[in-house]
């Protein structure tokens, strides 16, 4: 049997693109493939995985003393970058929307692109905290830059290299990114978001295994109109004794039967290079292949467990700018007699920019310490840092508009047009919005944050959370789930959090510690009584879950914060205890912010939200809509039918060399 006849494939349109046959996808399949492709348990300890569990560890997130010289190494590098970015423009990207090619260039000849990439293969080898570092830098010249450079080194080519592939490849591509061939990750279809289950993209082996043939149109392919090289993930067909699947292969973009349709335009981030790309017969050696066939997802996954990071950190870059703003704008504008952030309505914001600002710098600190030690099970943290950081940054970046007033909402360029100082505030809200949709919506990351967080509770329940389990199944799942939670309950009942002298080393802090003690017991507590209730239907409160999700959330920045602030009193006491001014005033808000999500975890109006968005899909209330204008009807449909995407032009690939 030919290969053509185990593909299951037909010929669409005029221009020979082939596509696997539409098939129906139900949710049990995209929950099995999900499940599937979930990382394999990780036996190393997790303090966000305890965080859920009621065991409350603060051992687990101490930090590590440094090498000293590769603390140098470091400093030296990031002090060449800002010296470096000192002499760029922002506004340059911004108004013309590109990113200037001798900027690229600079970058290259820094070592940018190869900063994760290891030295024996010509990269820096920098650590994951300094990497961070150097986003913070590149981020605060212009957005574009971090995303251009964390596409490239968080979840393009270099990161699944160097995790999965063979000596060979690692040899071949690591150099030649480490130099400058920029590359991207290419997941995302017209009709596939966050469900691959659904993916069209094919790759068909040849009769003699020798390549595959890639066919398939991928969407929002940041550093796609740009780069060299490329990860494409893409369905293999059963063949063989093979069961195929989504698998991950590095291509080459200059490979005939490539082209970028279409350089997308945004909200925000002006100058990244994010396209549509079309694949139509791309023919591609297999050994580009990474990993083993339908192992794909897991790749994607296991990249994106650090590849998240690069967002707190430049969340945590744009919180330090944005303290800077507020502190001089707040403290020279005056109203009413006086400079107006002692007024108190204002004074509020800035103090919740500032100890934001401080717990956003210091999640990431420790999410990235964490990373670099690889001694702990970090998808939790990884996952909860981009989820609260991104959620965090875009509050802080609606204050200081709001602080600006009117300034805050006229652009940088008008602005400095009158003579005024160019602060970029508008830019910052626009540019930071993508956080909460980038590499996992907020919606997403509560049910991925979720999932692992009652692994342990599923793993109890077993077919008692499973719905279409048999009754038999049932019955012998609810004795294996009382042994469990008869011993783990009452561990529950008291805990540190209980002991006033616990966590004294802190001094002032310690309150706040006990407080987060307690609270991740009363979190775990929390978590069963809703598996108990729902028990397979747990999955369909999905606001409930991710309000459980979000208290961890709030805890583990606690934590960071406290942690970090001590570490500071001990290098140096006087800004330790600045620190400490800081952090504790970033508990104490978190608190009220924690208190609230529980008291909202059994009062709230979810019901009759549902009921409601159950109405408005089914059309009840479209008087509602009457008397505006819709622009948007007529230019085509809410979402393209067909996988073969926009219209087929000019090639708007490029090379800034």
């Amino acid at each position: 049997m030919s290969t053509k006849d185990l593909q299951d494939a037909r010929i669409t349109g005029n221009d020979g693109v082939r596509e696997v046959k539409e098939r129906v996808v139900t949710a049990k399949d995209a929950r099995a493939l999900a499940e599937e492709s979930r990382i394999a348990e990780d036996r190393r300890p997790g303090f966000a995985k305890g965080i859920y569990m009621g065991s409350y560890n603060l051992d687990l997130i101490r930090p590590q003393p440094a090498d000293p010289e590769e603390a140098i190494r470091e400093r030296d590098f990031l002090d060449r970058l800002e010296a470096f970015c000192g002499t760029l423009d922002g506004q340059v990207i911004e108004s013309t929307g590109v990113i200037p090619d001798e900027y690229l260039r600079g970058l290259t000849e820094l070592g940018v692109f190869g900063m994760k990439i290891p030295r024996r293969y010509s990269g820096l080898g920098l650590s994951l905290l300094a990497y961070g570092r150097a986003l913070m830098l590149l981020g605060s010249v212009h957005p574009s830059l971090g995303a251009l450079v964390s596409a490239h080194l968080s979840i393009g080519v270099p990161e699944p290299v160097k995790v999965f592939g063979t000596e060979e490849q690692k040899e071949k591509y690591l150099p030649r990114c480490a130099a400058g061939a920029i590359s991207a990750f290419l997941l995302t279809e017209p009709d596939v978001g966050s469900d691959p289950a659904r993916m069209r993209a094919t790759a068909v082996p040849s009769d003699d295994g020798s390549e595959y043939v890639l066919d398939g149109v991928k969407l929002w392919t940041t550093n796609g109109v740009i780069a060299e090289l490329v990860v494409v993930m893409a369905a293999v067909p059963p063949h063989g004794t093979e069961k195929g699947g989504i698998s991950a292969f590095v291509v080459e973009m200059d490979t005939p039967g490539i082209t970028v349709e279409n350089r997308n335009n945004f909200m925000g981030l002006r100058g990244i290079e994010n396209g549509v790309t079309r694949l139509r017969g791309v023919r591609v050696p297999a050994v580009n292949r990474l990993g083993r066939e339908g192992q794909g997802l897991k790749i994607a996954l296991t990249t994106l467990n650090t590849g998240r990071l690069s967002i707190p950190a430049l969340c945590a870059g744009a919180g330090k700018w944005s303290v800077k703003i507020a502190r001089g704008w707040t403290g020279t504008r005056e109203q009413w007699g006086q400079p107006i952030g002692q007024h108190e309505a204002v004074a509020k914001k800035v103090a919740f920019i500032a100890a934001t600002a401080f717990a956003l710098e210091s999640v990431f600190e420790l999410s990235a310490s964490l990373a670099d030690a690889g001694t702990k099970d970090i998808r939790i943290e990884a996952a909860l840092a981009k989820l609260w950081s991104s959620e965090m940054a875009y509050r802080i970046a609606d204050d200081l508009v709001q602080i600006r007033g009117g300034r805050g909402f006229e652009t940088a360029a008008s602005l400095a047009a009158r003579g005024e100082r160019a602060v970029a505030a508008e830019q910052q809200l626009r540019d930071m919005r993508i956080n909460r949709v980038f590499e996992g919506s907020t919606e997403i990351m509560h049910l991925l944050i979720a999932r692992d967080a009652v692994d342990a509770h599923l793993k109890a329940a077993g077919d008692l959370a499973v719905a279409d389990a048999s009754l038999g199944s049932k019955a012998k799942a609810a004795v294996k789930a009382s042994t469990f939670y008869g011993r783990w309950l009452p561990t529950l009942a008291a805990g540190k959090g209980s002991v006033p002298t616990a966590y004294a080393e802190f001094g002032p802090l310690s309150v706040y510690l006990r407080y987060a003690d307690r609270a991740s017991r009363r979190l775990a507590r929390s978590t069963f009584y809703g598996m108990a209730r729902w028990q397979a239907g747990l999955e369909h409160h999905q606001v409930f879950l991710g309000r459980i999700v979000d208290i961890g959330a709030e805890l583990f920045a606690i934590s960071a914060v406290c942690m970090r602030a001590e570490t500071l009193r001990r290098k140096d006491p006087r800004t330790g205890a600045e620190a400490y001014e800081l952090a504790a005033a970033f508990c104490a808000q978190s608190r009220v912010r924690t208190d609230t999500l529980f008291d909202d975890l059994w009062r709230n109006s979810d019901e009759e939200d549902r009921k409601l968005a159950k109405g408005v899909l089914a059309g009840r209330y479209t008087w509602l809509e009457e008397g505006v204008l819709d622009q948007s009807e007529g230019t085509g449909p809410w979402i393209s039918a067909s996988a073969n995407g926009p219209v087929a032009g000019e090639n708007l690939h490029r090379r800034y060399r």
